[in-house]
């Protein structure tokens, strides 16, 4: 029997990771990217280089959408498009910290269908596939039974508690933050958080798959306006993004 996608993004997840820990504690020849986007190591181009070869075998008339390859016009005429950070927290894996992750994900027209989230140094595999749920690790997750966001615990930089962005007043939180947006989503999505949003403009590589998760744990996604999310668009940004109670 074929591999299905969510199949193919497991396997593809489980090479990331080997790839990726073969890089800790070696030389990592960071770099900063051009306008402000932060830096790359060796190891996010091998991942990057490791997950096209194994995605992209295995389907080669989708198309392709990395935070480390060039964008290419052309994936939005493909009939599926994979999404993918191979490493999504460069920054907390430069630092040797343990929350970084592998966020992948297959968009079909612009919604998301199968997805993977693994953060290979604490053991977290979240997956989901559309109409099917999402699990961590095998078991299934759900989200918080919080409907309100007064006194909820949530995942968010402090820019984004300022009052601009709360024409009613700053709600009264609990704040934290973890240095991945996709394990944001997740941490969300298993009812750890309440919530987590953003109102800067992101990425599609580090919401897709993500999104997918959240929303078939049942939990609500939209942008930081509230509107449907939609992927492979040719910007290859939403604005902003909203996890969790509504």
């Amino acid at each position: 029997m074929p591999a299905t996608d969510l199949d193919l993004l497991i396997d593809a997840a489980h090479r990331a990771a080997e790839v990726a820990t073969r890089h800790i504690g070696g030389p990592l020849d960071i770099r900063e990217k051009p306008g402000g986007q932060g830096p790359v190591t060796a190891a996010d181009l091998a991942v990057n280089e490791a997950l096209a070869d194994t995605l992209l075998s295995a389907r080669p008339a989708y198309g392709w959408l990395s935070e480390e390859s060039a964008h290419d016009p052309t994936r939005t005429l493909a009939p599926s498009t994979f999404i993918v950070d191979p490493i999504d927290g460069t920054r907390s894996f430069i630092d040797g910290d343990d929350i970084w992750a592998h966020s992948l994900a297959v968009c079909d027209g612009n919604e998301i269908t199968a997805a993977v989230v693994y953060l290979p140094l604490v053991d977290k595999l979240y997956t989901a596939s559309k109409g099917h749920g999402a699990y961590l690790n095998g078991a299934p997750i759900a989200p918080s039974a919080r409907t309100g966001l007064e006194g909820a615990h949530v995942l968010a930089t402090k820019p984004n508690m300022a009052p601009k962005f709360w024409p009613n007043g700053v709600p009264n939180v609990r704040r934290s933050h973890r240095p991945s947006l996709a394990y944001r989503m997740c941490l969300v999505a298993e009812g750890r958080f309440d919530a987590m949003f953003t109102f800067r403009e992101t990425w599609e590589w580090d919401i897709a798959a993500g999104a997918l998760v959240v929303q078939e744990a049942g939990a609500n996604v939209t942008d930081g306006k509230g509107a449907a999310l939609r992927f492979n668009s040719e910007a290859a940004k939403a604005d902003g993004v909203w996890a969790g109670v509504k």
